[in-house]
């Protein structure tokens, strides 16, 4: 079943510049008009949103639009300042061309996200020569191989021959990266030190393997020739593909990657030459704003960083409080840090460093998550129909990947939604978390809201595959908590490892705006992560570089969280026994992932309404 877009009622009349009392006035306009402007401005939403992803390729692959499909994207500045240029355009067009009054209050809650999403546009714009391109979690020369291999289908000898004409645009795309990276580091906004070694190796194993060397196939050979062979064409036709595609590994996609390994190498020098690079960004020119408004995309918020820090601090007292509960339930009389250590040490809580030790943590992930399914129609009125699998990270990027993540499914079901996991050292692993990590990046998190947003009838694309981080990594966090709720972390050594993936997100907060704000060192994060967390030492060093290279991007968890849980204690105490959970999540998700200012609106508005169903 393709779900209806969840309507919403007074508190989204609250567009941007316009009072309320005087929307509230013109509701009275007959429905007709109203339904008429509605669909108009539908279509120029539509239009908006095919114009924006018209400059992206990629993005049009991701969505399964077989347009430019033989491109790349363009990386430049100047492709950046394009896309901002076609937003403001877009943004004037709309306040020139429609009346807010005269739409429905849903209409009105789209203009007011596309409003909102231009404005993040500029601040991010503006601040775009600050960030780092090779970061501790990732970087672009290991993306390209992940999009080949998940994205690019081949369904056509046409679909097989903009495959190698990808591999041959590559040049060009690392040369821009490589030129990006030069100009900032001119500028002094250079990685820290530890970023340029993994960066370098994980770059090297994109041009390993065969057809570059005698060794096993290189993972995008591969795929080119699975995808090929699996055509219905003649011999002669596959052959010459497959030649073709060889030729351009060898030649256009090798050369690329060549060049960003000179330019890696270049500033490499410049960094290890350059003291005390591996602390926050407040060393950079203007440091302390880029900082600000990177906390301003990461929340959508205007918490400052002290605050953020004071609800880090007040988070991470509470949680001890409560993990102490449960060591007590357990009978263990040493320190909360003994605790830590005996969970972090001991061969029950981890798995075998061993091919079938990461089978294991891949089946107990499945496992998880089929238990949430078995329950889930008692906690949602409605579910994705995307598949969702859980798969190991590829060991060429795992040095770079991040400890898990979600990828979102193609909106055709062509591709299911994938929650990767980092399994490069299974003894970095602790089995208590695993539970938790799963309801997260799973369900019912990322995959119950992202694929969910996706299949949402009657929601202008924009926000059906748009999003805010507060939003997306709030539900994710909510998710482990609501996992409690739902009858599950039974072992009580899962449900401390339940609080302590929580008390991770609140040590995020302490550490980055310590790292940003008040000018921690990499070695002090550290310290206060082994002191406060549970975490393994890879996983904590990790988090640490993460945090240093992606500044601001971590905050977004817990206040998100935090959030969402106000807003249901404020729903539960308002309604009393009308309260109803499904009813409530169906008002979280039903308009896609959303401000957490609009959040807010959405959940009083229906307060307001008396809950029920939002239908």
């Amino acid at each position: 079943m393709r779900r209806l877009l969840v309507s919403t009622v007074c508190a989204v009349a609250v567009l941007a510049g316009a009072p309320i009392a005087v929307l509230a006035q013109e509701a009275g306009a007959p429905a007709a008009a109203a339904q008429s402007e509605d669909a108009r401005l539908a279509a120029f939403f539509e239009q908006a949103f095919q114009e924006q992803i018209a400059l992206s390729p990629q993005t049009m692959t991701a969505l399964g639009i077989k347009r430019d499909y033989d491109k790349l994207n363009d990386t430049t500045d100047a492709a950046a300042e394009r896309a901002l240029a076609l937003s403001e355009s877009q943004l004037a067009r709309l306040n020139d061309e429609f009346n807010p009054r005269t739409l429905s209050d849903e209409s009105r809650m789209s203009w007011r996200l596309f409003e909102y999403g231009v404005e993040q546009a500029r601040l991010a714009n503006r601040w775009r020569d600050w960030g780092y391109q090779f970061a501790a979690n990732g970087n672009p020369t290991t993306g390209l191989p992940v999009f080949m291999i998940n994205n690019h289908r081949v369904d056509s000898v046409s679909d097989a021959e903009a495959y190698v004409s990808r591999l041959k645009d590559s040049e060009r795309v690392m040369g821009e990266i490589a030129a990006e990276l030069r100009q900032r580091a001119s500028a002094g906004v250079i990685s820290p030190n530890f970023v340029f070694e993994p960066s370098i190796a994980n770059t090297r194993n994109i041009i390993a393997g065969a057809p570059f060397d005698d060794a096993a196939d290189n993972p995008v050979w591969a795929d080119l020739q699975k995808k090929v062979a699996a055509l219905e064409a003649d011999d002669a036709t596959k052959a010459r593909l497959l030649g073709e595609g060889r030729a351009a590994l060898t030649g256009e996609w090798k050369r690329g990657y060549e060049h960003v390994l000179a330019a890696l190498a270049e500033v490499q020098a410049q960094a290890a030459a350059m003291p005390d690079r591996d602390g926050g960004v407040w060393r950079l020119p203007q440091g302390e704003d880029y900082y600000n408004a990177r906390l301003r995309l990461s929340t959508t918020t205007d918490l400052t960083a002290d605050q953020i820090h004071e609800i880090g601090l007040a988070e991470v007292t509470r949680l001890h409080g409560e993990m102490q509960t449960i060591m007590d339930q357990v009978g263990f009389e040493g320190s909360l840090q003994e605790m830590f250590a005996l969970l972090k040490t001991d061969p029950r809580f981890q798995y075998p460093n061993t091919p079938e030790g990461k089978e294991q943590y891949l089946t107990d992930s499945r496992a998880f998550i089929a238990q949430v399914m078995a329950a889930a129609p008692q906690w949602f009125s409605d579910l994705p129909e995307a598949a969702l699998e859980v798969r190991a990270v590829e060991p060429w990027r795992e040095a770079t990947a991040s400890i898990a993540f979600y990828n979102a499914p193609a909106p055709d079901g062509s591709r299911p939604g994938i929650y990767y996991v980092n399994l490069s050292d299974m003894t970095q692993v602790l089995k208590p978390q695993i539970e938790g990590i799963s309801y997260h990046e799973g369900a019912p998190g990322h995959h119950f809201q992202i694929a969910y947003a996706q299949e949402m009838q009657g929601l202008p694309s924009f926000r059906r595959f748009g999003g805010y981080g507060a939003y997306a990594e709030g539900w994710g966090l909510y998710a482990e908590r609501l996992g409690k709720e739902m009858g599950f972390y039974e072992d009580p050594y899962s449900d401390f490892g339940r609080l302590s993936t929580e008390l991770w997100r609140a040590v995020r907060l302490v550490t980055d705006t310590g790292l940003h704000a008040k000018r921690w060192s990499r070695e002090d994060a550290i310290a206060y992560f082994r002191q406060n967390s549970l975490l393994s030492e890879r996983d904590i060093v990790k988090e640490v570089e993460r945090y240093i290279t992606n500044p601001g991007q971590a905050t977004s968890y817990k206040i998100g969280e935090l959030k969402i849980m106000e807003l249901r204690q404020r729903a539960q105490a308002a309604l009393g026994e009308r309260f109803d959970i499904r009813d409530f999540h169906a008002v979280v998700l039903g308009s896609g992932s959303v401000p957490l200012d609009v959040l807010e609106d959405q959940v009083d508005a229906w307060i307001a309404a008396g809950g029920g169903s939002p239908d």
